[in-house]
């Protein structure tokens, strides 16, 4: 392996100790690996040691100088920032803000102000410190000069991309332009399980696909060799900046550079070599060696390289043709998945089964779809040529997705897990070793150091321990409901479970995974009314999880997953109960209360909407208003009968919709957060923006799964902590 490689993976090694906090276990590595080296007269020994011990001390000093910045910033009370996308009244912005000498990341909470994407505005509001920058909430934006042409050209761009693509859209900006908040968390999902999900946005392959069909443009241009390889790594370079510069594309372009500069000057390069480079270009942020895009490109291209050397060993000799073909495609996406397996495990909570054929599959695919999309952005001002290069892709889109769903929908495609950290780690050491047995003239010792620590990783406990604070997590099901909370004591309740669909529902393959992972016993399961959207999951929640008790307000209007989800209750010996206001239930401390429905006020109903159960969870000081599809009829009721309605965290009824969430009733519980529950484009078009505005009005909090995916409230009984999309931060008090 090339002096390069081992310093870059030295380097590597240091920064994740630093950031992990073992700084001072490896300077005493270090240490001895020095008194090891002047022993053995061996200054490699040294030089490595060095690094790791270099990389661990920028790490750590990097991580203490931006904790530091984000409490600074946090406490500012007014930011320059940069917005990453448009800002008005309800929405929730990314951004990069400046204050107090510090620059960090940024979300914001909008309450007033409007400026589009790139604009540079200054921003009032209450900092609240995050793990990966700052929240601001209630905020205002007042717009002042300068700004981010990129940033307003990626916007631009983005709303073209709207225009020529319409349904497919969401799609293309994640595989164009690397934007994927308009993408739903459903597709996600599917893309995860059929081991595929790295696919879904810009990472080295997709570059490395742009750059070859660049290559062959310009060469058919009549281009000499040389020029037509300089202008594609200058083009490529410019469209990763446009984009955003992620890390993979940028290892990916570096690696293009170093490739590029190795062919024109006719010196052969090792391809470890290269990798190292492209790898280490990125590093120049060293927080960059945290990033999930970032090392499953280098992992993916370091499997590349043994597959290419295992095809040489084992296939080459005994195969020619399309078998030999077939057969080095098969094997390499096999190492690729093994490779990168502890991370996918490790981000996404499950290891696709399929992933091998689901990456043969999509390959050939996203080889001609990506330059199709770019050519049509490209062409986005000529309208006609746009649409007729998005009418060619419509078909590649439908079988890319398509491969995704055959892939999850597969008997056992995959499998959830929930490794620890130390688990985790077991698992990395295994892809690692298997990628040096891969490459090595001797692999027996290899070998058995990646079943040692696949022993390591299987003996490991999967399930994390129990819950110490009280949490509510609302579970992403798209356009449905599915709430679970847990207690101290690591039991669930249960509210509803999301929808169905022909030959599937969201409790099969999301509830139920979601919580096994997490493990305990659901103690209780509420059904707030029997719309498909939130009963959809039910028996599969009856027949996996077998809660204790079945509570539902018994609305007389019935559906077909209704009655099946009493039949499974039924079957596996769960106890029903029609709740009823005042009915209440304790499981460690934490209360549930029933407000409605009344069965007088549902009498006259003829929809079951208006008869959702309404409850308040309840733990210390704390409390959750939980609506499930109540309109404005039923909350009319709850003013009228119910003394207090005040509520920290309001779950928004029926999914945001303008039917709902009146003003009277928002002033009555005044909450400090609210959640809703929607997926992604959906066609009812929730949540209404009215309703977004009137709860930024009463400075509410605002978090929605369509856009932040599952998020996670936890409390102790009086103060609030809210983690999503990975980030975790304090809820501020009651004003």
């Amino acid at each position: 392996m090339p002096l390069v490689t081992t310093a870059v993976l030295a380097y590597c090694a240091g920064l994740l100790a630093g950031f992990a906090g073992a700084v001072l276990g490896v300077l005493v590595v270090c240490i001895l690996g020095l008194a090891g080296s002047i022993v053995r007269r061996d200054v490699r020994v040294a030089a490595l040691g060095a690094i790791v011990a270099a990389g661990a001390l920028i790490a750590a000093a990097d991580d203490d100088g931006e904790r530091t910045c984000r409490v600074r910033a946090a406490g500012a009370g007014s930011w320059i920032a940069t917005l990453d996308a448009a800002a008005a009244p309800g929405a929730f912005v990314p951004a990069s803000a400046a204050s107090q000498g510090c620059t960090v990341r940024a979300s914001i909470a909008v309450e007033h102000g409007v400026a589009p994407a790139g604009s540079r505005v200054l921003v009032r509001g209450e900092g609240v410190a995050s793990k990966r920058g700052i929240r601001i909430q209630h905020a205002s934006v007042r717009r002042t000069s300068g700004g981010s042409p990129l940033i307003a050209w990626r916007d631009g761009v983005g709303r073209r991309i709207d225009a020529t693509f319409r349904a497919d859209a969401p799609l293309v900006r994640a595989l164009v332009i690397n934007d994927t908040r308009s993408l739903d968390p459903a597709v996600r999902d599917r893309f995860a399980a059929a081991g595929i999900v790295h696919m879904l946005a810009i990472s080295g392959l997709h570059v490395a696909i742009i750059a070859a069909m660049l290559e062959v443009v310009f060469v058919a241009l009549r281009l000499p060799l040389g020029a037509a390889l300089i202008a594609t790594v200058a083009v490529t370079a410019f469209y990763v900046a446009l984009i955003g510069a992620p890390p993979a594309a940028v290892r990916s372009g570096a690696m293009l550079g170093v490739v590029t500069a190795s062919r024109l000057f006719e010196r052969p390069t090792s391809p470890w070599a290269s990798l190292a480079i492209g790898a280490a270009v990125p590093l120049g942020s060293a927080r960059t060696v945290l990033d999930v895009g970032w090392q499953l490109s280098v992992l993916g291209i370091a499997s590349l390289i043994a597959g290419a050397r295992l095809t040489r060993r084992w296939i080459a000799p005994r195969w020619d043709g399309w078998r030999a073909n077939l057969a080095a495609g098969a094997l390499t996406s096999v190492v690729a998945c093994i490779v990168t397996g502890p991370i996918v495990a490790w981000t996404f909570g499950r290891v696709s089964l399929v992933a091998p054929l689901a990456n043969r599959a999509a390959a050939p695919v996203i080889a001609v779809l990506q330059p199709t999309l770019f050519l049509a952005t490209l062409f986005a001002p000529l309208l006609p040529v746009a649409r007729f290069l998005a009418d060619a892709a419509h078909p590649m889109l439908v079988t890319f997705n398509g491969v995704a769903s055959v892939g999850a929908s597969l008997p056992y495609a995959a499998i959830t897990v929930a490794p620890t950290a130390v688990g985790a780690a077991c698992a990395g050491v295994a892809s690692l070793t298997l990628l040096v047995a891969c490459v090595s003239r001797y692999p027996v010792r290899p070998i058995i150091a990646s079943l040692a620590a696949v022993a390591c990783s299987i003996w490991m406990p999967l399930t994390p321990s129990a819950a110490r604070d009280v949490e509510m997590h609302m579970i992403d099901v798209g356009q449905g409901d599915a709430i679970a909370i847990r207690t101290p004591h690591n039991h669930w309740l249960l509210f509803d479970a999301g929808r169905s669909w022909l030959g599937g529902d969201e409790g099969r393959s999301t509830v139920v995974p979601y919580l096994r992972r997490r493990g305990g016993d659901v103690s209780v399961f509420v059904l707030s009314h029997p719309h498909s959207d939130h009963a959809g999951g039910a028996a599969s929640v009856m027949r996996a999880l077998h809660p204790e008790r079945y509570w539902d307000g018994a609305y007389v209007g019935t559906s077909e997953t209704y009655r099946e989800s009493l039949t499974a209750a039924r079957d596996a010996g769960v106890r029903w109960h029609r709740a009823r206001p005042g009915d209440s239930l304790v499981v460690d401390d934490v209360v549930i209360t029933v407000l409605a429905p009344d069965s007088t006020w549902m009498s006259h109903l003829d929809a079951p909407n208006e008869a959702s159960v309404v409850a308040f969870v309840r733990y210390g000081a704390v409390r959750f208003l939980l609506m499930g599809d109540a309109e404005r009829g039923e909350e009319h009721w709850l003013l009228g009968h119910i003394d207090s309605l005040q509520a920290d965290v309001l779950k928004v009824g029926h999914h945001g919709s303008g039917t709902s969430s009146t003003a009277e009733f928002l002033d009555a519980v005044s909450p400090r957060l609210a959640l809703v529950s929607v997926g992604a484009g959906n066609a009812y078009g929730h949540p209404s923006a009215n309703v977004m505005l009137a709860l930024a009005e009463r400075r509410a909090v605002v978090l929605r799964t369509d856009r932040e995916g599952s998020i996670v409230i936890h409390t102790d009984g009086s103060s609030i902590e809210v983690e999503e999309g990975g980030d975790r931060w304090a809820l501020s008090s009651r004003r």
